[in-house]
């Protein structure tokens, strides 16, 4: 049976990227990001719902991530769900459904505001290097 786990998010983070370090040396970073979506319903009336997400980044772009991004900066997350299982050391079960960035774009704020390395749309890649964009070739 095929099977598919892929998400694509653009929303603005709900708070400050947290960069943590495993024992390894490798950088972890987790984000909130809302995502708007606004329609109109039977009644003809303007509705807004947000739905927040938990984001986990790893390596390099995690590092990213923390250097460049702050509360409300817009992004575009691509990755894939990830559910999390654990114990407390109460003995409690828990659990919790994220997503796992592979890759995150740093998109502009708008025309009033200086530009920065987050603002003019740079994407971090995989490795967290910024990714090359070339045009099309026509």
């Amino acid at each position: 049976m095929a099977s598919m786990n892929r998400v694509f998010l653009a929303g603005n983070l709900t708070r400050d990227p947290q960069v943590r370090h495993t024992p390894t040396g490798v950088a972890v970073s987790e984000l909130g990001i809302a995502v708007s979506e606004r329609y109109t319903n039977k009644t003809g009336e303007q509705v807004q719902t947000v739905c927040f997400a938990d984001v986990v980044v790893w390596g390099r772009q995690a590092e990213s991530c923390g250097q460049y991004l702050k509360k409300g900066a817009p992004v575009m997350i691509e990755g894939r769900l990830q559910f999390d299982q654990w114990q407390t050391p109460e003995g409690e079960r828990r659990s919790r459904l994220r997503i796992r960035a592979g890759r995150i774009q740093f998109l502009p704020r708008g025309p009033r505001q200086a530009r920065g390395p987050t603002e003019a749309g740079a994407v971090a890649s995989r490795n967290g290097e910024p990714a090359e964009t070339e045009s099309a070739p026509f």
